[in-house]
């Protein structure tokens, strides 16, 4: 039985991407091997898992890391028997750092008939691999190098090997995104199936980065639906809500 540190679980709404606005069931995995300049979610491992104590209720309760896969099972099946939900999120930092705990809770949750979602940055194709079998949608998060400092072929690969599930593209765009760095990325999507889906999310300003002006995300969409056939443009709806 493997074994995580997990930060939270709860069920809220999805807030990015393709499912926004449907109920799922979130496990948030300590841990990143990015250091992105806009993220707004604490990675680091903490002592305590922090649990709802029922669906929705945004009370939590306190769990000791780390968390066995089973305790994590039971958590997820009673959560979904007290709100239908459309999908359980392996979500973090980044799961696919911890790809044997996701794994054996991911099949567990498909024995029940729930479907699997993994947000990822898209970096670790090979403990994509790994796991692929039983995740059913992939929300890939390409992280520009304006916010990274850094540009990850491994992204090319990763989305290779993501094709074979259902499988989108996110890019969060900020004031500093260039035009640039923002066609080569459509462009590696576009060389691999121009029908993925790519979701364009305006930041939510944090840690000194600054916002988009709704005339450049406008060009950027542009710019994108010339080389993809799909573009939208979404951005945090969790945010504005002010939901977990």
């Amino acid at each position: 039985m493997s074994s995580a540190n997990v930060i939270e679980i709860f069920s809220s709404i999805q807030g990015e991407g393709k499912y926004v606005g449907c109920r799922q069931i979130f496990v948030r995995l300590a841990d990143c091997n990015l250091n992105c300049a806009y993220c707004d979610t604490d990675f680091k491992r903490a002592e305590y898992c922090k649990i709802e104590t029922t669906a929705g209720s945004m009370i939590f309760r306190e769990e000791k890391n780390p968390l066995d896969a089973a305790q994590v099972i039971e958590i997820i099946k009673s959560f979904s028997g007290e709100i239908p939900t459309q999908a359980v999120s392996f979500t973090g930092g980044e799961p696919l750092l911890h790809w044997q705990f996701v794994r054996e809770v991911a099949s567990a949750v498909k024995d029940f008939g729930m479907k699997t979602f993994l947000e990822t940055n898209g970096t670790l194709s090979d403990e994509l691999k790994k796991i692929l079998d039983a995740i059913d949608i992939i929300s890939m998060d390409i992280k520009l190098p304006s916010v990274t400092g850094k540009f990850f072929s491994v992204h090319e690969k990763f989305l290779q090997t993501a094709q074979a599930k259902e499988v989108y593209v996110k890019i969060v765009l900020t004031g500093e995104t260039t035009l640039e760095e923002f066609l080569s990325t459509v462009e590696v999507i576009a060389s691999i199936n121009p029908k993925i889906l790519l979701i364009l999310q305006p930041v939510t300003p944090l840690n000194n980065v600054r916002a988009i002006t709704a005339e450049k995300i406008l060009t950027m969409q542009a710019i994108a639906l010339c080389k993809l056939k799909n573009v939208r443009v979404i951005p945090q709806t969790h945010k504005i809500i002010k939901l977990l």
